[in-house]
């Protein structure tokens, strides 16, 4: 533990920076999941509105320094690429 007056304060400030950090990159896995949900229930409307909401969350993130940008990018992409696969699955369906 520490013990100096700077250290004891350097240590408040990493856990509520830790705290604040898992709240942002928690926030950003549930949109994700409401995503996957929305998929899972053949939604394409859902999964859609559920995208164009997990987008602004992600970039919210990585501009927190939450994640790096080009994971952040990585996910937005793979999302995007899986929710398109989902729609067209669903229109050539019909």
């Amino acid at each position: 533990m520490a013990n100096h007056k700077s250290a004891l304060k350097r240590n408040r400030q990493s856990q509520v920076r830790r705290m604040r950090n898992r709240a942002n990159s928690s926030r950003m896995k549930t949109a994700i999941k409401a995503v996957d949900a929305a998929i899972e229930a053949q939604s394409v409307d859902g999964a859609q509105a559920a995208l164009k909401a997990v987008i602004p969350i992600i970039d919210r993130v990585a501009v927190k320094g939450v994640l790096h940008k080009k994971n952040a990018s990585r996910k937005v992409s793979r999302l995007t690429r899986r929710v398109n696969a989902f729609v067209a699955s669903v229109q050539a369906q019909a």
